[in-house]
C-alpha cells in the first residue's frame, strides 16, 4: 500500500509544482512605460478559480500631465473559457461610462447594456459559439501556448466586436527583471470599428506561458506593459 501511495505522489509532484493560470489563481503586476523608460502607470491581471469557472480582472491606471486613465475589466468565463459577463468601467479624462455585458452561449446571443451615463440604452447581438470577450480570450490564448498552439483567429466582444489574429513569430530574447528571458513572440492583429492595430506579446516559456512584456502602439505614441517581478 505504501509503494502505491509513494507512486501517487511521485506522479502529481509535477502538477503540484505549476503556478499561475490556468493551474491555480494568479495575480500579475506590470508597470507601463513609454519607450524611454518614463513611467505612466501600472496595470494589474487577475485570475481566480470559482465553483464553474473563472473570475478574470483587468486593470490598468495611468496617465499624462491633465489627462489621467483608470480602466476596469471584470469578465467570469467558465472552466472551457466560454464568456458569461463582462464589467467594463473606463474614465478617460473627464469622459466616464460603464456597460455590462451578458452572453448566452446556449442560444448564441449577448446583451450589452449601457448603466452609465443613464440612458445609454440595451443592445442585443448575435454570437458564434463560445463567443469571448477581450478579457477571457486573453487567458484562452495564454492557455492555448501552454498546450503549444496559437489561438485560431476570431471575433472578440469589448463593447463592440473585433476581429483579433495572432501570428506566432518565434524565439525572442528580452530583458525582464534586468535578467535575459528567452520569450515565445507573437503579435495580435486586431481589426474593429474602434481599432486597427498591432500589439506585441511576449511570452515567457513557464507552463503558465505569462506575458512578461506588452508592446502597444497609439496615436500618442507606443508603451510598454513589462511584469513587475
Amino acid at each position: 500500500m505504501n509503494r502505491i501511495w509513494i507512486t501517487v505522489l511521485l506522479a502529481a509532484l509535477p502538477a503540484l509544482s505549476q503556478t499561475g493560470f490556468p493551474f491555480t489563481d494568479e495575480t500579475l503586476h506590470y508597470t507601463i512605460n513609454w519607450p524611454s523608460g518614463l513611467s505612466l502607470g501600472e496595470a494589474v491581471l487577475t485570475a481566480h478559480k470559482t465553483a464553474s469557472g473563472w473570475t478574470l480582472d483587468a486593470s490598468a491606471d495611468a496617465g499624462i500631465p491633465g489627462f489621467s486613465i483608470s480602466d476596469r475589466f471584470t469578465a467570469a468565463a467558465t472552466s472551457n473559457l466560454c464568456s458569461l459577463q463582462l464589467v467594463r468601467e473606463v474614465s478617460h479624462g473627464g469622459r466616464k461610462s460603464r456597460e455590462k455585458t451578458t452572453f448566452d452561449q446556449q442560444k448564441g446571443t449577448a446583451q450589452r447594456v449601457t448603466t452609465y451615463p443613464e440612458g445609454g440604452g440595451i443592445t442585443d447581438f448575435d454570437t458564434h459559439a463560445c463567443a469571448r470577450d477581450a478579457v477571457t480570450f486573453v487567458y484562452f490564448a495564454r492557455k492555448e501556448m501552454g498546450q503549444g498552439r496559437v489561438a485560431p483567429a476570431e471575433t472578440v466582444y469589448l463593447g463592440a466586436a473585433y476581429t483579433v489574429k495572432i501570428e506566432y513569430t518565434g524565439a525572442v530574447t528580452i530583458k525582464s527583471g534586468d535578467k535575459p528571458a528567452v520569450t515565445d513572440h507573437v503579435n495580435v492583429f486586431i481589426k474593429g470599428p474602434k481599432a486597427n492595430l498591432a500589439i506585441e506579446v511576449f511570452f515567457a516559456r513557464d507552463a503558465a506561458r505569462t506575458p512578461l512584456e506588452i508592446r502597444i502602439p497609439l496615436t500618442a505614441g507606443a508603451f510598454n506593459m513589462e511584469l513587475v517581478r
